[in-house]
């Protein structure tokens, strides 16, 4: 009864059972929002998850992570919707309290696979440390990723500190380069994403208007907390984030 209350449409209801199991439906229809449904079903189907996997990605908070990621993003940005997540959660990567930057980048190599799972499908690794000359001066991009999907490269860098102004202008430089020099006949222009330990970075994001050339900041976790206490974490970000993009969209008429 639950099912068919839910899913009234008739092409999305023929076609699930086709993709995946009752269980799997079984697992979504307790959520909330017939969004966050769809996206889990939509997941588990092109990835080809099985159950265990489907509760895995539903109790790491997924759908919510994208949406916190999402509010990021406005109408004239070059990142699309659902690319990245906000936080990450980094606790495969088996790192303790204390660490270096340089640690954070050997563990994410280590457990490679496990990264980018974590961050979505279509990702592919291209290479660490990308060296660019530019005006006869080295600069080392952390990561350098490819994704399939959005058929452009994605540049990573990583800190361990809360995010600083100074920041987006590195990476600004750096897409610029890879898009230059790096960007192949038939990809789409670089995109970039911005690490920090520290999450106390979102109203400098939103008024430096990054998305527009491309770059997104996320916060990433090393290690989880207690199911209770990472779930309110997580919905107190997402309610922040709603608030702030309630009040962006509130102050753009006065702005024009």
């Amino acid at each position: 009864m639950q099912f068919a209350e839910q899913f009234s449409d008739f092409e999305i209801v023929s076609a699930l059972p086709t993709q995946l199991t009752w269980t799997h439906i079984v697992e979504v229809l307790p959520l909330k929002t017939k969004e966050a449904k769809l996206f889990y079903l939509g997941e588990a189907a092109r990835s080809f998850m099985s159950t265990r996997a489907l509760r895995k990605l539903i109790n790491r908070k997924a759908y919510e992570r994208k949406e916190i990621a999402n509010t990021q993003i406005t109408d004239t940005s070059r990142i699309p919707l659902n690319t990245f997540k906000d936080p990450y959660l980094f606790d495969v990567l088996g790192l303790k309290d204390e660490y270096i930057e340089d640690d954070l980048e050997e563990a994410i190599l280590r457990e490679l696979e496990k990264f980018i799972l974590e961050f979505g499908k279509g990702f592919t690794f291209a290479e660490r440390q990308k060296r660019m000359i530019i005006d006869g001066e080295d600069f080392h991009l952390d990561l350098l990723f490819y994704n399939r999907n959005l058929k452009r490269l994605v540049a990573v860098e990583l800190k361990q500190g809360q995010f600083e102004a100074g920041y987006s202008a590195q990476m600004k430089l750096y897409l610029k380069w890879l898009n230059r020099y790096e960007r192949q006949e038939g990809e789409n222009e670089p995109i970039g994403l911005i690490l920090c330990a520290s999450g106390n970075h979102r109203e400098q994001i939103e008024l430096l208007e990054m998305d527009k050339d491309g770059i997104m900041v996320a916060e990433y976790w090393t290690t989880l907390p207690p199911k209770v206490e990472f779930e309110k974490k997580i919905y107190a970000i997402l309610a922040e984030t709603r608030e702030r993009l309630a009040r962006r969209k509130l102050l753009l008429p006065g702005e024009e």
